[in-house]
């Protein structure tokens, strides 16, 4: 060591700036230019390993961890060469202040989602949770530490030692929890809930008794100065409860809904956590603690707090904090820990942190009474270390509380608890098991026949610009003489995503569903809100709100669970192209057609993909007002049936005109030269042909006599240009109802290759570009126990285009 420091003192200071290569200079040797190069390797590997372990579920901050292992000397480092080059000793400084400046913001971020009002509300159950999950592990760290100083830590004080290993031992990172919660959908559950409630004291807590370890481990002097500078820090605490809350809510009180925020008062924040942090540097403790205090003590509630994590988090999340474990990589030595000692010590933590946390929080579950299974979750769930527990052992490396073995030896220790949560609770914790799914009657639209229990739909919508056509759709489903209740579920689907915001969001949605709007006279200006209150007000229709945030892979989970849990009889998603100015369909994100296939195939109920042209134009249409034409194409088979009582259903609304178009075989043009010959068995096509009669004369008989906004046509067609001819006739119509997987003998002359093999072969000749058609499309898939081989088929072959999609 006293080597590289001489080392440093004699090397000549780094320049900010190079003057280029073609000056004979070395970019390498300038701070600005190399930091750049790091700060590129650092973002380049972790969002690799990201990808790598995205299948593993592993959250974001364990490719981070790895990555900086990877680039210290456990990895890459081994490597003098690009050591020097890359990471020489005297860039570290530049690099360490930029890491520790991102994680001073990242750390106000983690307060700004701790509500204290929350935490006071916490109940016995959670509580005496934390206090288990804290009490045995810290108690067994201490025991660890005695083992530990005699054997690798020798020479640092005990005091602080005891009390740095208790923290490591006894912390859950509630970050990192909230993003494994929302990951495994566990949010919404009891389990997600006592967790994260516990997670939150838990964190309280341990950042109070990090605190004292910080405090202890500078009182090299005298013990005095431990003292003061608890007392200092406890003072900064108080004065600060006394005057950031009244300050930022007289902010938030000037920041309304839907108004941008005011860039002082933005400016002011910052410059309010950079000024708390130096404070509490200059007091003793780590800078972090001033950024933390501040944003927990934000109030909360309204725009400003959200509008600062917007501001704030993509900077910090997404670059400097990979800087931080980049910075943390360089200090851990993986070949510090050598023999069988060391491994048997590394063993020893691993197993002792792992049984401390999960038997505290187990057992305290248990005397509460909660489920063998739940508790069991509940330990696991609580053993979640990761971003946390790396930056308490980096203040105790930097601090000198731990030298370079013990720091390799907890580093691998929490790394290793937050890669194992997850496959843990997947494979010991299934609620699906615990949680039996309620059966419920009415799956379908199609001999639905009059009922007492109210008719119930799940609507799903991404964004604002599905809401028009949404909201246009129930009003003229709704059937303005019909008695029956018509109860819609309309459902937000949110993209989960690493950002602090997604899981801001996710807080609000444990409460069962985050309702989008709320019904009292402080609502928001928000467009999907206004729509959905506008409606309400205007129609006799129920709508309840939710938002289900989850990840684009695992949405479907979230509609499945939607349509079984409130009983819907169909699912209405949106397709996963919007319509251009031009009138040609884009693909708004490939990975929609993911969630569609995958609900698709394992819907409780019947579903209805919509493509939207704008159907009842861009804003909510009054009962009295609407005027539409609705066009229902009839090729035969179970799809197609639904499809047609969904029609049906319409067409009882008096703005409605509806157009039931069946379509036959032309024998006689099935011979002409270029024609399609058909080879379908006699008896099967006839019996489809029977059943479709069967569902025709009822239709007819239930609605074409009874309304006169109805009609009905058959049409003989002999191939697909007759088929395609036929449809262009009916090119006026607002929408289009077609069965996804139709059957019978003239769907055999539409069969061919298609763009979206799920939307059927009527669905994909209704979008293609070679029928310029203006109408919106709803391709509807009836309810069955089990798929069809050849709708289950069109399903396996959407997944293998995607990529085209």
């Amino acid at each position: 060591m006293a080597s590289n420091d001489t080392t440093l003192n004699n090397a000549p200071p780094m320049k900010a700036t190079s003057h280029g290569v073609f000056q004979g200079e070395n970019p390498l040797n300038a701070a600005l230019p190399l930091v750049i190069l790091q700060i590129c390797l650092v973002l380049t590997l972790t969002r690799v390993l990201a990808y790598l372990l995205k299948p593993l579920r592993q959250p974001r901050v364990v490719a981070e961890i790895v990555g900086g292992v990877l680039l210290g000397p456990s990895g890459l480092g081994h490597n003098k060469a690009y050591l020097h080059t890359m990471f020489p000793q005297r860039s570290l400084t530049v690099l360490d202040t930029l890491a520790n400046l991102g994680l001073c913001f990242f750390l106000f971020l983690v307060g700004l989602e701790l509500d204290l009002n929350s935490l006071r509300k916490t109940g016995k159950k959670a509580l005496c949770i934390a206090i288990g999950g804290i009490g045995l592990p810290f108690i067994l760290g201490t025991g660890v530490s005695f083992i530990l100083q005699e054997n690798v830590s020798g020479g640092v004080h005990e005091g602080p030692f005891i009390v740095f290993m208790g923290v490591a031992m006894s912390i859950t990172a509630f970050p990192v929890l909230a993003r494994i919660l929302a990951e495994l959908k566990l949010l919404t559950t009891e389990v997600g809930k006592m967790a994260m409630s516990a997670a939150a004291v838990n964190d309280i807590v341990a950042w109070i008794l990090l605190a004292l370890a910080v405090a202890l481990s500078g009182s090299g002097r005298s013990p005095l100065i431990a003292l003061w500078v608890f007392l200092c820090a406890s003072g900064f605490v108080v004065l600060c409860s006394f005057l950031v809350p009244p300050i930022f809510k007289w902010m938030s009180q000037r920041c309304p809904d839907g108004e941008p925020v005011d860039e002082l008062y933005v400016c002011v924040t910052l410059g309010g956590v950079l000024a708390a942090s130096f404070v509490t540097d200059a007091i003793g403790i780590h800078a972090l603690f001033g950024a933390f205090v501040v944003g927990v003590l934000i109030p909360k509630e309204g725009a400003f707090a959200v509008a600062l994590v917007e501001k704030v988090e993509d900077l910090v999340s997404g670059l400097f904090l990979p800087l931080y474990f980049a910075s943390s990589g360089l200090k851990t030595n993986m070949g510090s820990i050598k023999g069988a000692r060391s491994w048997g010590l590394l063993v020893l933590v691993i197993f002792t942190a792992c049984f401390g946390k999960i038997a505290g929080s187990v057992g305290v579950s248990l005397l509460c009474r909660i489920p063998w299974m739940d508790a069991l979750a509940i330990g696991l769930l609580m053993n979640t270390k990761g971003l946390v527990e790396i930056i308490v052992l980096n203040i105790g490396k930097d601090r000198g509380v731990l030298n370079d073995e013990t720091f390799a030896i907890l580093v691998l220790m929490a790394l290793l608890t937050t890669f194992i949560t997850t496959p843990l609770v997947v494979a010991f914790y299934r609620p699906a098991k615990t949680q039996p799914t309620t059966e419920y009657k009415h799956r379908t639209l199609h001999r639905r026949g009059s009922s007492t229990s109210p008719f119930r739909m799940l609507f799903c919508f991404h964004s604002v610009r599905n809401i028009p056509t949404m909201v246009n759709l129930i009003e003229a489903l709704r059937g303005t003489g019909k008695k029956e209740v018509l109860l819609v579920h309309a459902m937000h689907l949110m993209e989960l995503s690493e950002r602090s915001s997604a899981i801001l969001m996710v807080h609000k949605a444990r409460k069962n569903g985050l309702p989008f709007w709320k019904k009292d006279q402080n609502t928001g200006s928000d467009q999907v809100v206004v729509a959905f209150e506008a409606f309400q007000h205007l129609s006799k229709v129920a709508i309840w709100p939710t938002t289900a945030i989850s990840a684009v892979l695992s949405m479907h989970e979230d509609v499945i669970s939607g349509a079984e849990r409130n009983r819907a009889a169909m699912i209405i998603l949106p397709f996963h192209k919007h319509i251009r100015v031009d009138g040609q369909l884009e693909t708004t994100r490939v990975e929609y057609r993911h969630v569609n296939r995958k609900v698709l195939e394992y819907a409780p109920c019947s579903v209805g993909i919509l493509v939207d042209r704008g159907f009842g134009g861009t804003s909510h249409i009054a009962a009295s007002s609407v005027n539409s034409v609705v066009t229902v194409l009839f090729f035969g088979g179970n799809d197609d049936h639904e499809a047609l009582a969904y029609g049906g259903r319409m067409a009882e609304h008096p703005g409605i005109n509806l157009n039931v178009v069946r379509f036959l075989l032309n024998p006689a043009g099935t011979t002409t030269p270029g024609s399609i010959t058909i080879d379908i068995k006699e008896s099967e096509t006839s019996e489809s042909n029977s059943i479709d009669d069967e569902v025709m004369a009822e239709f007819k008989q239930k609605f074409v006599l009874k309304y006169n906004t109805m009609k009905y046509d058959e049409r003989a067609v002999a191939d697909a240009a007759e088929t395609a001819e036929v449809i262009r006739e009916y090119g006026r119509s607002n929408l289009f109802l077609v069965g996804r997987m139709p059957e019978g003998e003239v769907v055999g002359l539409l069969k061919k290759e298609s763009e979206c093999p799920e939307m059927g072969p009527v669905g994909n000749l209704l979008i293609s570009p070679a029928l310029t058609m203006a109408a919106s499309v709803l391709v509807v898939q009836q309810y069955h126990s089990q798929l069809s081989l050849h709708s289950l088929a069109s399903l396996k072959e959407d997944e293998m285009s995607d990529d085209g999609g």
